[in-house]
């Protein structure tokens, strides 16, 4: 359910920005993604986990004011990012 260090560096690596990035609005997308793709695969199984459901509301929540704040400053990285996330919106 949580993220490994090896992922974590593998998805820091693929996303960051340039050297040593790891605070990055595209980054912080892709770590919260993966962190709600896991938990959803979790609520497949578990499906009255609401404590759990919650923490993921607020993931979604924030990786929505992220992403609205890469789409204020930069149309043109925002639409690579979701396009690279696999993201609908």
């Amino acid at each position: 359910m949580s993220i490994t260090a090896e992922d974590k560096q593998r998805l820091i690596k693929e996303y960051a920005t340039k050297d040593g990035d790891t605070g990055s609005p595209e980054v912080q997308v892709a770590l919260l993604t993966h962190r709600i793709t896991n938990l959803t695969e979790h609520f497949k199984t578990h499906k009255k986990d609401n404590h759990s459901r919650r923490g993921l509301l607020m993931l979604v929540a924030q990786r929505r004011k992220l992403l609205d704040y890469v789409k204020k400053h930069n149309e043109e990285r925002y639409r690579d990012l979701i396009k690279r996330l696999g993201l609908r919106r």
